[in-house]
């Protein structure tokens, strides 16, 4: 039977509105099958001591989560896995300043593009680092470290976890803007290496993570922690100067820990993420876990403002890594 003019339109209109239709419905039965949360890192790290805990106690809010370590070239691969992944939901990445900024200043051959081909979830913690010496350095302030430096020139060196690290690059501005172009940095493959060689005197000094066990190492007096690179005092330990009220506010940063998801992923699975973990960052258990651990829960943090914290975040190191002429591939 022919079709009149108006049943073509009508058949039109009902395959036009189709599209707008399947993601909606994805969505309300979304997840119906766990999540991989990809983590950029080896276990045992920062980044594993904060995706854990957040699958864990997700589960209730958004169903099972799978952590999965995928480590090796400064989070590239991780980050990579997700960036080129299926934009369903079912794959995200615990990421953040580390490999943003590895991803867009450090590589000569990205494996992604980290501003298009992730789309930010929210920023779920945020975490600093902090200047840390072996009780038998004389200094008690970073002016006094300062001058320990200037008077034992060349004699003086900083562990950290890797080159292109955050701790590497806060201890490289921390020369530029202290003057002491003498100060040693020593790389370390690692966390646990740097702090074992700092307690046991190795090395004098070390730029390293505000974690429950630095601070634990620093109350019982086998480190002495200077400085934060925090603006404002710790929660987990207000005692501590930060690095603005020692004299040196052109070395305060925070470093960003949040989810993201391939680009392409539905705005509506993305508010879906976001909406359960803003209300579990909102409980004070979960909030007390991160301060614990040395982190600070950012509860009110959305897509558009952890964008915006990435962004910043790559202005802020690239006339440094510019200046030093790094890279990590």
């Amino acid at each position: 039977m022919r079709k009149s003019r108006r049943d073509i339109l009508k058949l039109l209109g009902g395959a036009a509105a189709l599209p707008t239709f399947l993601p909606s419905a994805a969505a309300q039965s979304y997840p119906d099958r766990p999540i991989r949360l990809i983590v950029p890192f080896p276990p045992g790290g920062a980044y594993d001591s904060l995706g854990r805990p957040w699958a864990e106690r997700i589960k209730p809010l958004l169903g099972s989560i799978v952590v999965e370590n995928i480590g090796g070239a400064g989070a590239s691969l991780g980050a990579a896995a997700v960036a080129k992944a299926k934009p369903d939901g079912y794959t995200i990445l615990l990421g953040g300043t580390l490999p943003h900024v590895n991803e867009a200043l450090l590589k000569a051959k990205p494996l992604y593009d980290p501003s298009r081909d992730l789309d930010p979830i929210m920023q779920i913690a945020v975490g600093y680092v902090c200047f840390a010496v072996h009780p038998s350095v004389p200094a008690k302030t970073l002016t006094e470290l300062v001058a320990h430096v200037k008077a034992n020139p060349e004699k003086i060196s900083y562990g950290h976890v890797g080159i292109g690290s955050t701790n590497h690059l806060v201890g490289e501005l921390f020369k530029q803007v202290a003057g002491i172009p003498e100060l040693v940095q020593v790389p370390y493959r690692g966390a646990g290496p740097v702090m074992a060689d700092l307690i046991g005197g190795q090395i004098p000094m070390g730029v390293v993570g505000v974690t429950g066990q630095s601070l634990g190492f620093h109350r019982s007096g086998a480190l002495r922690i200077l400085a934060v690179t925090s603006t404002k005092p710790l929660i987990a330990a207000p005692e501590l100067q930060t690095v603005v009220q020692a004299g040196f506010p052109g070395i305060a940063n925070e470093s960003s820990y949040g989810l993201l998801a391939p680009a392409g992923t539905p705005a509506s699975i993305v508010d879906k993420i976001a909406g359960a973990s803003r209300a579990l960052l909102s409980t004070a258990e979960y909030q007390r876990l991160m301060i614990e651990a040395g982190f600070e829960a950012t509860p009110d943090s959305d897509p558009e403002s952890f964008r915006k914290v990435l962004a910043t975040a790559v202005r802020f190191w690239e006339p440094l890594v510019t200046r030093l002429g790094l890279r990590i591939d």
